[in-house]
Parts: C-alpha cells; structure tokens; sequence
C-alpha cells in the first residue's frame, strides 16, 4: 500500500484511535484481513464472521508486524476504531486509487471473470507495474484488499466485480472508479438470486453507468444483452467478439488436437495469429476482451498476439491439466460452475479427448452441482446430463445429491446408456470409482459449484501417480 500515516487513516475512515502511541507512524505493507498474512508495517483489519472473530487475532497480527488494527472495538494493541469496518475498508481503498492515478480497469460477467482478469493482467504487466486480484477476490471486502496492494510505481489495477443482487457493482465501482469497463457476458450463474436474465444484465451494466465520459467502455458484441449496454454509459464503447462489426474480433477460430483455442487476432491496429495455452473454446472471447483492454493501452496487435500466445492462468482449479505418469489427464475445473462454463469445458474435454480416443484412451466427466440456479436447477442440470451424451464424452461420474440425479437422469434420458453414467453420493465415492475403472489414456474433468469441493478429487486422482507436469495451471508469480 502506498505509505499513509495512523493519523491520516483514522481521518479517511472517520475512526477513533486506541492505544496509539504515535499517530504518525505510517503503514508501509499490506492490508491483511488474515493474521497469518500480516507482514511488518501492515494492517489488520478485524471482521466478526459467523465463525472466527478477527479481534481475536488483534494481538497476534501486531506481534506479527502490523501497525495496528482495523477494528469494530477497541482490543488492546493499537486500533482505529470504525462503527462499519467494511465501510470503512472501502472508504480508505477509495482513497488510495484517487491518489494512485494508476489506470482502473474493472471486469464483470456471469462467467470467465477470473481467467480474463487473469490475461488482461498478463498482458498489461508487459507495459508497467499491474496490480490484479488473487483468486476472484470481487466482493466489497476482496475488492478493496486488491486495491490497497497497490504501490506508489502501480501503472494499472485490474480488478474483478462480482453481484449477488442490483446495486453491489454501483457500490464497488464507488470504491474504486475504474476509467475502462469490461462487461463479458449475462449468463444464468446466480439466476436464483437475481431472478431472471434481464435482472441480471440491470446489474452488470451498473459498471458501464459508472464510467467517465473519458473512459472506456468493452462489451460482448456476442452476447445481445451486454450489446444493448451501450446506451447506458456515457464513455466510448468498443465491441469484442467474433461479430463482422466488433472492433477486436476473432477469425478462424479452431480447436487444436489438444483443446487448445487458435485464431486470428483483429484490432483496429493490425492483426495476428494467436495459439493459446489454456483450454476450450470459451477462452477465446476472454482473449479478445483482454486484447480490446491492451489495445486501448497501446499494446500494438502483433504484441498483443503474442501475449495471448504465452499466457496461462494465474488461479488455481480452472481448467488446471496434468498428466499423470500413467498417461491418465486430469482436468481440475473444480472452483465453479454455471451452465455455461459447464458446456464450454464438456467442449473442451471432447476436443482433448481426439487424441485419447485414437490411443484408446476415454473421457470421463466428473460433474457435481451447480449452485444458486433457483427454479432453473432441474432443468439445467437435465440439460448438461443430456448434453454429455450428445458430445459422446464416454463416461459420466454424477457427484452429490438431487442436482447430480438430475445430472444422471438427463444422460439416461438421452440415449441407451447403460453404466455410461453413474451417480455417486460423494467425492470419495467418486475416488473410488474412478481408481478402478482410469486406465492410462484416459482424460478426466473435474467440475462443479466450489461448495461441492470436487478439487478433492483431482487432488487425490493426482496423489495416485507421479506426474509428468501441470500446462495451463497456476503460474509462478
């Protein structure tokens, strides 16, 4: 964080100092919400959780290095004492961006947040010093916490917006007014929450409401209802997509024999041809929106091309492929899932799976719940089920309880299956199973909502065997 004294905090958060030996000393380290995290001149900030209490850990996070703690009451050690601590986390996060001068770039979408977020920061740390979230950290608490890592040198701060209902995005785009936009995608994640899809696009368009006439707004040339978002914004819009009429397009696009996306890369700067590293078709339109963002910037298109190129992905479980030295590959897509990302990665095991089948090798689909889909659930999940049998993947492992009967049900609904499809009750029945039934050229995805911690299976799967080496997982930072 860049340097700010206890004296200054107290006043940007409108706080009472406890036990302040000396309001000028400054805090030169990060904002850490974790004790374990504190580094020397950080700060603590202590939430009340259902289940840990932060204040609790005052003690431990100053002995560990922080200056002091932000608190909701006082706790012994020295504190800045706040009626609303999240309140207030924002309101100093708010206060580092305006006298960053860095540019803000904010993303949001149903799906693919976490993996552009991830390109569009790769892209732009080849231009200067970026700063992007760990993880999906898009909430009103992790949102700030990216912020507050930023540095007096930070050129760019990539951050990622999430909503549970309308408003939240208005709300964090307050905390930190990015100057570019990025809206991905209206999908169905969440659309138990927000009931229905127009609800959905009535948040997510809260970022591009937000932006300043000098901004810039990216949007979905795909997707009809992010389309329809420029009217709400008073920046310049730029389209992204595959349409004739998008400004950053994709031409030719192909999968590799190994699931790879590959295309040609236009901006209204050039072109170039782009094979990526990650995995699945979908990965293309989080590709063309990271592009839009770094031609804005001033990354010519032939550089752009080759950041695409060599680009993997900076967070765990998503579409992380490992094979193991048996020859088994395990696919851990296990952090979430909608029904979007579920068919883009079903696509993307068959197209990995070419190679498997002509060794004699299977595809296995390991599926789990996807959370939060209200009314929707049974249908969507029959629709995935039958989706499996249509893309002829060769085994379905149904992981849980109602939603992964639903899951089953489709598949055998769907065609003369016989044990084609399987419903287990649990991760590690789905352990079992799969130990004696992987044989070497097989490929395995493992997906579902992160409530179900379906990692525990790749995790496990991955534990049996050496391996030969991740592609396309976390990458060292």
């Amino acid at each position: 964080m860049i340097s700010l004294s206890l004296a200054e905090i107290a006043r940007i958060v409108g706080g009472q100092q406890h036990d302040i030996p000396d309001a000028e000393v400054q805090v030169t380290g990060p904002v850490a919400k974790d004790s374990r995290e504190v580094r020397p001149g950080g700060l603590f900030v202590a939430f009340a959780g259902e289940r840990v209490d932060g204040h609790d850990f005052a003690r431990r996070a100053v002995e560990a290095g922080a200056v002091a703690v932000l608190a909701a009451r006082p706790v012994g050690v020295p504190a800045i004492v706040v009626d609303d601590v999240v309140g207030a986390l924002g309101a100093l996060a708010r206060t580092v961006v305006e006298r960053l001068g860095a540019t803000v770039v904010a993303l949001t979408g149903s799906a693919g947040k976490t993996s552009t977020k991830d390109l569009i920061a790769q892209l732009l740390q080849r231009c200067g010093p970026t700063v992007w979230p760990e993880g999906n950290l898009n909430n009103e608490i992790g949102l700030p916490l990216t912020a507050l890592r930023a540095e007096a040198d930070t050129r760019h701060l990539v951050l990622e917006m999430g909503a549970r209902g309308v408003g939240h995005i208005r709300y964090l785009a307050e905390l930190t007014p990015p100057r570019i936009g990025v809206v991905l995608n209206v999908g169905t994640a969440h659309i138990g929450e927000f009931g229905g899809r127009e609800q959905i696009a009535q948040a997510k368009g809260e970022l591009v409401e937000a932006l300043p006439e000098d901004g810039l707004a990216v949007l979905n040339a795909d997707d009809p209802y992010v389309r329809a978002m420029a009217p709400r914004t008073k920046a310049r819009t730029l389209l992204f997509g595959e349409a004739a009429d998008a400004d950053v397009r994709a031409e030719n696009v192909r999968l590799t024999d190994q699931g790879r996306p590959a295309f040609t890369l236009h901006t209204p700067s050039g072109c170039g041809d782009v094979t990526m590293r990650l995995y699945g078709e979908h990965h293309v339109s989080n590709a063309l929106a990271a592009a839009a963002v770094a031609h804005e910037l001033g990354m010519p298109a032939d550089e752009i091309a080759v950041a695409l190129s060599e680009a993997g992905t900076l967070s765990r479980w998503r579409m992380e492929v490992t094979e193991r030295a048996d020859g088994v590959t395990v696919v851990n897509d296990a952090y979430n899932a909608n029904p979007e990302s579920m068919r883009a990665a079903l696509r993307a095991l068959v197209a990995m799976g070419t190679a498997a089948r002509t060794a004699g090798g299977r595809t296995w689909a390991v599926l789990g719940e996807m959370a939060e889909l209200g009314g929707d659930a049974l249908a969507e999940h029959d629709a995935v089920g039958r989706l499996v049998v249509r893309l002829n993947v060769s085994k379905l492992v149904a992981v849980g309880g109602r939603e992964a009967a639903w899951l089953d049900m489709g598949a055998k609904n769907e065609g003369s299956w016989g044990e084609e499809s399987v419903h287990v009750s649990d991760a590690q029945a789905a352990v079992d199973l799969l130990r004696s039934e992987l044989r070497p050229g097989d490929v395995v995805l493992v997906k579902a909502s992160r409530s179900m911690g379906l990692e525990r299976v790749a995790a496990a799967l991955l534990d049996d065997e050496g391996v030969l080496g991740a592609e396309g997982g976390a990458a060292a930072r």
